[in-house]
């Protein structure tokens, strides 16, 4: 076994490894949209609604809300208040 094979291997781990965390995060944000969504319906909030709150654009918290953003925990904190809901309801 030369040395190109085990290069050529430790890219493939590393590669693999790097989609693997690529897609928890998307499946993470997926997650985390579905449950502001079904957080805010449940409120009876439209995401109107919860722009205003947040002052934030429509467009923001619809990519959000369809896991197509990774909003900061800063973020998460003030979606998690205008929703009146522990942050850790909108992480499960």
């Amino acid at each position: 076994m030369g040395v190109l094979p085990c290069i050529i291997e430790q890219l493939f781990l590393k590669t693999n490894s790097a989609i693997i965390i690529i897609t928890d995060m998307r499946n993470s944000a997926k997650k985390l949209g579905e449950n502001i969504r079904r957080i805010r319906v449940a409120k009876e909030m439209t995401q109107g609604d919860l722009c205003r709150k947040l002052k934030v654009d429509p467009a923001y918290i619809s990519n959000i809300e369809n896991g197509n953003k990774n909003p900061t925990l800063a973020t998460i904190e003030r979606i998690a208040e205008a929703l009146s809901t522990p942050i850790e309801e909108l992480m499960k």
